[in-house]
């Protein structure tokens, strides 16, 4: 997790894993055109239909990236934590923005403008092909949730976070949530009533316990099976 205050901008962006490898001249013009803006929890970055006139970079905090029916029933598509970059399809499209961004927690932000990012790719294509795999990633990610969406029922998809969460923290079989319930239902594609009974059924049934927000998974291969299959 990146969010060292006493990194300079410029070997902080060169310790993401968007600019991994880039040379310490191009992080130099890099960290030159860089912006870097606090905000509150529950700000909007920007909406769904505003010019996409950069991307950005998590330094401190975390974001949520989430569409909104007509309705007005949001649906999490990812949360952006330090390290991590959003809105970079404004880089290539040079289109509006597809999605809304807003702060989960105070957050500090690093908004690299796309015509200034644009001249500096023209003069070092390696950073087009760092993009361009931190945007192939972000597609695999989505393809999983829309899988998981589509093909599996709430379980599975719960189950299956569980165990992104115990691999992304790196804690053995613990972890902590990092959303409420409510941010969570959301990211799963289900209501908080709906996520709180069948995290109550997984601790009844022993696959994990609960305390707080903090989670330990008793059994992994039953959760793997769970997560694979998509129910009990």
């Amino acid at each position: 997790m990146l969010s060292d205050r006493d990194m300079s901008l410029e070997e902080w962006l060169g310790a993401t894993s968007l600019f991994a490898g880039v040379e310490g001249m191009h992080l130099r013009d890099l960290s030159g055109i860089a912006m870097v803006a606090s905000y509150k929890p529950r700000v909007n970055i920007f909406s769904s239909g505003d010019p996409g006139a950069g991307f950005y970079l998590v330094k401190e905090g975390r974001v949520k990236v989430f569409m909104l029916s007509p309705e007005g029933k949001e649906q999490i598509l990812h949360v952006v934590s330090p390290g991590e970059s959003f809105g970079e399809v404004a880089v290539f499209a040079g289109q509006s923005f597809p999605a809304h961004a807003a702060t989960l927690e105070n957050s500090r932000l690093v908004f690299l403008p796309r015509d200034d990012f644009v001249a500096l790719v023209s003069a070092n294509p390696a950073l087009a092909f760092n993009l361009l795999a931190a945007l192939s990633q972000r597609l695999r990610q989505f393809a999983v949730m829309i899988d998981a969406l589509s093909l599996k029922e709430v379980p599975g998809r719960l189950a299956a976070h569980l165990l992104h969460l115990s691999e992304k923290q790196a804690a053995g079989n613990r972890l902590s949530l990092e959303l409420s319930k409510t941010q969570l239902a959301s990211l799963l594609g289900t209501i908080p009533e709906t996520l709180s009974r069948i995290l109550s059924k997984l601790q009844r049934a022993g696959f994990i316990a609960i305390k707080g927000s903090d989670i330990t998974i008793v059994d992994r291969q039953r959760l793997l099976e769970l997560a694979e299959f998509g129910k009990f």
